[in-house]
């Protein structure tokens, strides 16, 4: 296991790490003996981050499109949080998705620097979610695959603009301090990532019964490799990408395309002579597959439905990326 992997495997805590969260709690300065009132007031700014925790995490997780990425935000987020002078915050909402948006746009463009070095395809870090998040439509649109995949052609202030004001319906005033534009400016910005997107978001919204099905019959159809049963559930013009990271084997580009994508299934995915299973799963927000290979976890694979049809596979098989797959990530709005 990387250093990376192990940092983020399990965090600890209400803030993503045990010594994060002793520091929120006054643990460390129980020996000095703090004011009462400086006490009060870390108290007040715990209880506050903690309250908004998981919206915070999601603002930084649709920013960045790595869970990773996103709880080291979030600790650089806390740190500045627990210097504020509280009596100043008129709204400690606003005032935290500010410091998390621009903690995460600066992580943002130094992620772009990093992606141009990242061996083979990229794909957003998958997250096993609750049923809470498929449950609310918006939300569970905002991280799906295919829409984080739709804002990476974003400039990273579209991203932070169109994140901010059409998910989370932020003011356009605070967007404005948060990524330090002009209210008119943000507007004009706004208006431009939001027909970027609908020229290239999924195509709309599936009932979840319409959802279960599709997935079911792609489930079956993958586990017998029928070639008939895949016809039937792709779509003609199914898309199938994947990223192994450069430690395991993935598809180099898209492979477009029912029949291409069904030859491609019925061939066992990679690998022959391996033990293969697969489980329904609630991957962000939607629906996926966990796959195991002789019993260990080999990847997630998240499933696009559009009219009855599979029209999206996302195949994440780094390790690095799956640490998110084996708990449930709590989100919000």
């Amino acid at each position: 296991m990387t250093e990376r992997s192990e940092r983020t495997a399990e965090p600890a805590g209400p803030f993503g790490r045990a010594d994060l969260a002793r520091r929120a709690a006054g643990a460390e300065t129980v020996d000095s003996g703090p004011a009462p009132a400086a006490a009060a007031s870390l108290d007040s700014a715990t209880r506050a981050y903690v309250d908004h925790r998981n919206l915070l995490f999601t603002v930084a997780y649709e920013m960045l499109g790595s869970a990773a990425d996103a709880e080291d935000v979030l600790q650089e987020t806390w740190l500045r949080w627990a210097g504020v002078d509280l009596g100043a915050v008129r709204d400690s909402r606003a005032y935290l998705v500010r410091i998390v948006t621009r903690q995460s746009l600066d992580r943002l463009r130094a992620l772009g620097r990093r992606k141009e070095y990242y061996v083979g395809p990229w794909l957003p870090e998958p997250l096993l979610t609750a049923p809470d998040v498929a449950e609310d439509v918006e939300l569970a649109e905002s991280v799906s695959m295919a829409m984080l995949l739709v804002l990476e052609t974003l400039t990273p202030t579209e991203r932070a603009v169109f994140v901010l004001r059409e998910v989370f319906e932020s003011e356009y005033d605070d967007i404005s301090e948060a990524v330090g534009k002009t209210p008119a400016a943000v507007r004009q910005i706004a208006h431009r990532a939001r027909a970027h997107v609908a020229a290239r978001r999924p195509r709309g919204t599936v009932s979840p019964a319409e959802t279960r099905a599709a997935l079911q019959a792609f489930r079956r159809a993958v586990e017998t490799g029928d070639m008939r049963r895949l016809l039937d559930v792709l779509a003609p013009d199914v898309v199938a990408l994947s990223d192994g990271g450069g430690v395991r084997h993935a598809l180099l580009r898209p492979v477009v395309g029912a029949e291409k994508v069904a030859r491609l299934l019925a061939a066992g995915w990679y690998k022959r002579g391996v033990e293969r299973s697969v489980e329904p799963i609630q991957v962000n927000g939607g629906p996926g597959l966990l796959v195991r290979a002789d019993g260990e976890i080999d990847g997630v694979l998240a499933v696009r439905v559009d009219d009855g049809c599979v029209s999206g596979l996302y195949h994440v098989r780094n390790p690095e990326k799956l640490n998110r797959v084996r708990r449930q990530t709590p989100m919000s709005r």
